[in-house]
């Protein structure tokens, strides 16, 4: 079986060693067509780079090569099940549309997934949820019986509920296999918290994700985290249920491998015709999707309108639809309804027309279907109940047709089978209501409780917020000056753990710094705030006046390093704490090394606003993913914090705090707007993060290259227009899905290495991190190195390439620690701000013993304040179910 890379032909963006002219011309020329084509032009655009098999008649369309046999001795090809060119053209561009660099085709989306299966080994086991397609099911059990591999099926909703088995163990989690959304309750399971999750605890276990229900338009699991994604050809890509196929996608070289081998070995690679046609379908895949989904989004409020429970994620009050929208380009064309009658529901799908009864979906024709009763019926009746799969659960598998035709079809179904009734029937369409359905009066809460009159008690009792740290790889102090800065999380965090008093103090616990101070409410400058709960705006200075009476009045100043922690913990209470004065201690720890460039007071100022905020009342807490409302909200609380505590930030540190992933950032500057972007597509990178324990004063630095600029315009102006050039071809390089992760890598190394110099020569370079880059460039490591953050002292960056072994990796730590430097492996991207709420005393939750077993218990202050770095993260994945933006 052939792999595609699924890349055009490689761009050569080196700099020639004698640059002329004509060679910046063709350079500029080059970076330009690097921009990636639109999802849409990319399906409908089918080409191969391999010169091979550039069709000598210049055909259209790609040529059947209808033939089992190939003569000749050496060729690429010899043998059909082994490679076929039809089958190449198909696979390099599955390969294309879904960012991946090997692809393979297949005879159905179960055969997909056997081959898969096939990677593992007897006495391995798998992670699988709780909703899953019948065949996933049925060939799991099959695996158990004849393989000897053990599935356990979690509910996949809460990354949490992985943790018993990826920390036991005896257990050898060697695959995790997602759906999202799942096949048919609609459920969302998190990607990227999930993939994050294994691959701390279980780093080679592969994640799997069957993405027939989105396919690459509307979701891209690789770029998620997942290693290994799978399609029924048969529905989405296809489009015409006139073929079987299934197609696999991956980025490791060794799973290519693999999955390639099998392939070979069984015969089941999709045959050349079956793979003409699913390259034709795949074609108008976006322009089908789109037409698809506008018209379930249009059914499905008209069911929820009429009182039907609906799972889809496109309506507003879905579970897990803010995660959802953070994965997937949209909702999808699939949705489930339930009726609360099983004879109801049979009586409904029997009675539609335009609707064909069908187990599978993907059409352009709309199907309509039972599961329990057909799709799911392999699935014991005792299983589904314990799955919370309801037995008369009606699945809508919409196709293209025009919409209004399709609800009246189905209104037509509901009135036959007495599901709704007319009441009324002036108007184009009937009025009609639930038959049978009990109207409730429900008295309604509001989500935040009145503050007023419950004078030192805080809303929320006890809650524990989190903020990544990060990293700015391109344009770090430039981007004061409106160049544009890349900038990344990375997967070390800062915890604020908040509880309440029951006497009227206020305590701030640092334990990272051997400080702490607790001041009596009543005793504060409440005078001198002027009380407003709307979200500071960018422009807004803080009161230097109130500032310096904290400082010098209400903050002990033996703990130097957090002296200004702690006034902007009480500036931001003062202002954050509305008429009630809540009397709570605020316990703040970090995984990430602090004062090191790496965000750490970013990612503080975000823990502690968001959880401010909270804990107030002044955001209701979220009820799934947190939503970009509120991380707005939060991040402009957040970059006031960020002002008391550097005078004058950039903001990119507090924005990828709260928002996560990864941003091209530009500033606001002499009256040209500013910009945020997030890098769609961007696959995370590993890093070795190198502290050199060199302080240095960020604001003397930043008004160092500030002066520069205004004395030595002529060298300082042609730095600054260099980063930006850096910057934007960075940018691009992320982005792309032309270029192979091999060309990116090597892009991204040319680039850090003329960033670096650019810094060097802004004068925020130091001696220790030259000593960094220089041994991380020696034999055998020859990796490439910068500054990041203020320079002059705190981090440098090295960029770690995909293959580059663990060994390898370990020597480059023990040398660089033998030289007093610390060092941590982490990768850019992943999840923002995120909160959870604790289980009260009288409640149990998993949480870590001491023996690193599990223990239903209440997450402990003490706990957390003496847990070492490792720990601090185990201590906080169990405290409970964590939401992200």
């Amino acid at each position: 079986m052939a792999s595609s890379t699924g890349q055009s032909t490689p761009l050569d963006t080196s700099t020639p060693s004698s640059a002329s002219p004509s060679h910046n011309h063709s350079l500029t020329s080059s970076l330009l067509r690097a921009k990636p084509y639109k999802f849409a032009t990319q399906c409908a655009t089918v080409d191969n780079p391999d010169p091979s098999h550039k069709d000598q008649h210049g055909a259209s369309s790609v040529p059947i090569y209808q033939t089992a046999t190939f003569k000749g001795m050496g060729g690429q090809y010899d043998y059909t099940r082994s490679g076929n060119p039809t089958r190449s053209h198909l696979e390099h561009h599955i390969a294309k549309i879904s960012s991946a660099r090997h692809a393979f085709a297949v005879t159905s989306g179960m055969g997909a997934l056997d081959v898969i299966f096939r990677l593992l080994k007897p006495g391995d086991s798998i992670i699988a949820g709780n909703d899953l397609y019948g065949g996933s099911n049925r060939l799991i059990g099959y695996l158990k019986q004849h393989n000897g591999i053990t599935t356990h099926h979690v509910d996949t909703t809460v990354p949490a509920s992985l943790l018993p088995y990826l920390e036991d163990p005896e257990q050898n989690v060697a695959m995790v296999l997602l759906e999202t959304p799942t096949n048919p309750l609609l459920q969302i399971a998190d990607i990227e918290a999930i993939s994050r999750l294994v691959k701390r605890y279980k780093k080679d276990a592969i994640i799997v994700v069957d993405n027939t229900m989105m396919s690459p338009y509307l979701q891209r699991p690789l770029e998620l985290g997942a290693d290994v994604v799978y399609d029924s050809g048969t529905k989405y890509l296809s489009g015409h249920h006139d073929l079987m196929a299934g197609v696999i996608s991956c980025d490791r070289d060794d799973i290519a491998k693999g999955i390639a081998f099998t392939i070979n070995s069984i015969g089941n690679a999709l045959s050349p015709f079956d793979s003409f046609l699913l390259l034709r379908g795949v074609k108008t895949l976006s322009l089908r999707i789109d037409k698809q989904q506008s018209n379930t989004i249009q059914i499905a409020n008209y069911l929820a309108a009429l009182g039907f429970k609906v799972n889809y994620p496109g309506l507003p009050g879905h579970p897990g639809k803010e995660i959802h929208d953070r994965l997937a380009k949209g909702p999808g064309a699939v949705l489930s309804f339930e009726t609360g009658d099983v004879g109801m529901s049979e009586r409904i799908v029997g009675s539609t027309r335009l609707w064909g009864i069908s187990v599978s979906f993907g059409c352009i024709n709309s199907l309509i279907s039972m599961p329990c009763l057909m799709s799911h019926a392999s699935i014991d009746p005792a299983v589904r109940a314990a799955r919370n799969l309801p037995e008369d659960l009606i699945r809508l598998c919409v196709g293209i047709e025009d919409p209004e035709d399709l609800i009246d079809d189905l209104e037509a179904a509901l009135l036959e089978a007495g599901a709704v009734r007319v009441i009324d029937e002036a108007g184009s369409r009937a009025k009609l209501e639930r038959v049978g359905r009990r109207e409730k009066v429900v008295e309604l809460s509001s989500e935040r409780k009145s503050v007023e009159g419950q004078q030192g008690r805080a809303v929320v009792e006890k809650l524990i917020t989190s903020a990544p740290g990060k990293v700015i790889l391109f344009g770090e102090h430039a981007v004061v000056h409106g160049v544009t800065a890349i900038a990344g999380s990375i997967d070390l965090r800062c915890y604020c753990f908040a509880t309440s008093r029951s006497d009227a103090s206020l305590s701030l616990v640092l334990p990272d710094l051997a400080y702490s101070q607790t001041w009596d409410i009543a005793s504060l400058p409440w005078d001198r705030i002027r009380a407003s709960l709307k979200a500071p705006r960018a422009d807004q200075a803080p009161d230097q006046e109130l500032l310096t009476l904290l400082s010098n009045g209400f903050v002990k100043p033996d703990v130097i390093q957090a002296v200004q922690a702690a006034q902007a913990f009480l500036y931001m209470y003062m202002h954050l704490c509305g008429s009630t004065r809540p009397a709570q201690t605020y316990t703040i720890r970090s995984s990430l090394p602090i004062s090191a460039g790496l965000g750490s007071s970013a990612a503080y100022s975000v823990a502690l606003s968001s959880s401010l905020l909270y804990t107030h009342g002044i955001l209701p807490l979220p009820s799934a993913q947190i939503s970009r409302e509120h991380a707005d909200v939060v991040n402009a609380w957040a970059f006031l914090a960020e002002k008391v505590l550097h005078g004058t930030p950039s903001g990119v540190d507090n924005t990828v705090a709260a928002l996560g992933g990864a941003i091209a950032f530009r500033k606001a500057v002499k009256g040209k707007e500013g910009s945020l972007e997030g890098i769609h597509g961007f696959k995370s990178l590993k890093f070795l993060l190198t502290d050199t324990k060199v302080p240095r004063d960020t604001k003397t630095l930043v008004a160092g290259v500030a002066r520069r600029k205004l004395e030595e315009p002529d060298t300082i102006n042609p730095l600054l227009a260099s980063i930006q050039s850096i910057s934007s071809t960075a940018q691009s390089t992320l982005a792309s899905s032309t270029l192979s992760r091999v060309e990116q890598l090597e892009t991204l190394e040319r680039l850090i290495d003329q960033n670096h110099q650019h810094l060097v020569s802004l004068g925020v370079g130091h001696a220790a991190l030259e000593a960094v880059r220089a041994k991380t460039r020696e034999e055998p490591w020859k990796l490439k190195t910068k500054l990041t953050g203020a320079g002059g002292g705190g981090c440098a960056v090295t960029l770690v390439p995909d293959d580059f072994p663990a060994a390898s990796l370990g020597s480059l730590q023990s040398a660089l620690a033998a030289s007093g430097f610390e060092t941590y492996v982490t990768t850019v991207g992943g999840s923002g701000l995120g909160v959870v709420v604790p289980p009260s005393s009288s409640s149990s939750s998993s949480a870590l013993s001491e023996g690193g077993a599990e223990a239903s218990r209440v997450p402990d202050v003490k706990r957390f304040e003496e847990a070492g770095s490792e720990e601090l993260v185990r201590w906080a994945e169990a405290a409970g179910r964590w939401t992200y933006v």
